[in-house]
């Protein structure tokens, strides 16, 4: 704990940077020997809730309010039947009501926003291990390598993708588009510039990106940059 007003946190109009040492953990409804830190949601303008929830062993919490994505970070879970272990996921469809419950002491990040269903389609629940799938260079690109979690299916009106920079290497443009982020960086450091100001972004730390945010992002130190992003997909804007 520091006492002199410093953090690299920082809450802007179309971005917001969350870092451990600004984190405030409290318990959601239905958790139990659980706590959750809310990184975004609708109170900040947000189109989805993201929270990194932090279980003791045999903690637990309920998912079903909405269309829900679990990661395991640390320790071990399960969803409903299914054991999950770090770089495992789920996907659940909206209403689909589970228990995620932990076999140790366990971190676990969670995304979760309402369903736009396509032509009606609701696709089924979806798991796999993220280490299990092959990477994909960005844009040709082999030094950035993209996993895909969810299908590339357009009954998804979101995709959740880790994407991992070898030291030095960076996105190939600022981008700038009408989908929303929430990322959670997972391995190593670099700079985000989000806006017009530039960050140090470090393993822990939350982002978020509205839509139209300027971004970009460098990957640096001796080590590879990962990071866990979700962003909305496959509806028309005036959905």
């Amino acid at each position: 704990m520091q006492h002199l007003g410093h953090t690299r946190s920082s809450y802007q109009r179309d971005h917001l940077i969350h870092t451990p040492d600004t984190f405030v953990r409290a318990p959601l409804p239905g958790m139990r020997n659980a706590t959750a830190v809310v990184h975004a949601g609708p109170a900040m303008g947000a189109g989805f809730t993201q929270y990194t929830v932090e279980l003791e062993p045999e903690g637990s919490f309920h998912l079903g309010q909405a269309q829900s994505f679990v990661y395991v970070l640390d320790g071990g879970v399960t969803c409903g039947e299914t054991s999950l272990t770090p770089g495992h996921y789920a996907w659940l469809p909206p209403d689909r009501g589970v228990r995620v419950t932990a076999t140790k002491a366990s971190r676990v990040a969670v995304i979760e926003k309402p369903h736009s269903a396509w032509n009606g389609v609701v696709p089924g629940s979806v798991t796999g291990d993220e280490r299990l799938i092959a990477p994909k260079p960005l844009l040709g690109d082999e030094s950035v390598a993209v996993r895909t979690l969810l299908p590339e299916d357009p009954a998804f009106d979101c995709a959740v993708n880790t994407i991992t920079f070898q030291p030095g290497a960076t996105l190939p443009m600022v981008e700038v588009h009408i989908m929303e982020h929430g990322l959670l960086m997972l391995e190593g450091e670099g700079i985000y510039r989000l806006g017009d100001r530039w960050y140090q972004a470090a393993a822990g730390d939350f982002i978020w990106m509205a839509p139209y945010c300027p971004q970009w992002f460098g990957a640096l130190g001796k080590v590879p940059a990962k990071y866990l992003i979700y962003k909305d997909w496959n509806r028309h804007p005036l959905k």
